[in-house]
């Protein structure tokens, strides 16, 4: 390190098998001042202990317990946390993307032998020249992968999924998709509609409509609920 730059000492905290192959649950690391998570990893990755394990093992990343990116900045005395895929099964299938989305796919994300109905809705573009949506994609996905796993639990669901589109949505075109599996149809019928209602009255997604007039406008919506997943004043 340049000893001319003024630095800064980051607590790293490591878990699971990045805590045992290390033989320590936290490393210090000395940076620049204003260093980005992506210069932390790259500094971990240079030594011995962990450089292998983290170049094969997918992990998230949390600053002060939220969750971040590689281009967060990090500042004197944070706490970073490297977050290895949680045991317990991946969850379910959340997606938001700017690329058109398949129902097929989403579908192909529920499908269980054990399945006696697969139930997938669309929400589609309608009655304007496009939607623009736009989202807190870090938020959205997490808050749709709880709301997911709520509703297989209270519906008795095998599996359920989502992707949501961000962007430009032209006419015609889905802009959500939501699919349920279960044993019964009724059970698959009442996860689906749950889903979608949820994900509508609580993803911070926002939409701006392209009416045929040429007009444009961003589409009014409510207030979301205080926490509903982690059992806020509206929790169901």
């Amino acid at each position: 390190m340049d000893l001319s730059m003024a630095s800064m000492i980051v607590r790293v905290r490591l878990f699971a098998a990045l805590r045992e192959e290390a033989g320590s649950d936290s490393v210090d690391l000395e940076l620049p001042e204003g260093a980005t998570v992506a210069q932390a990893l790259e500094m971990l990755g240079s030594r011995p202990l962990l450089d292998g394990l983290l170049a094969q093992l997918p992990v998230r990343m949390a600053v002060n317990r939220a969750y971040a990116d590689a281009e967060t900045r990090l500042a004197a005395d944070d706490e970073l946390a490297l977050i290895p895929p949680i045991s317990g099964g991946a969850g379910p299938h959340v997606r938001v993307i700017a690329e058109p989305l398949s129902s097929s796919d989403v579908s192909a994300a529920v499908a269980d032998s054990r399945a006696g109905a697969i139930v997938t809705f669309e929400g589609v573009t309608r009655e304007v020249e496009w939607l623009e949506y736009e989202a807190y994609s870090e938020m959205v996905e997490e808050r749709i992968a709880a709301i997911l796993t709520e509703c297989v639990k209270r519906h008795g669901l095998l599996e359920a999924a989502a992707e949501h589109r961000v962007g430009t949505v032209p006419l015609g075109e889905p802009a959500v998709i939501v699919a349920a599996s279960a044993a019964h149809r009724a059970e698959a019928f009442a996860g689906a509609s749950e889903a979608i209602d949820r994900i509508k009255t609580e993803a911070p997604i926002w939409k701006r409509e392209m009416a045929r007039d040429g007009t444009a406008g961003w589409v009014e919506g409510e207030q979301p609920p205080i926490d509903p997943i982690r059992g806020g004043e509206t929790s169901r």
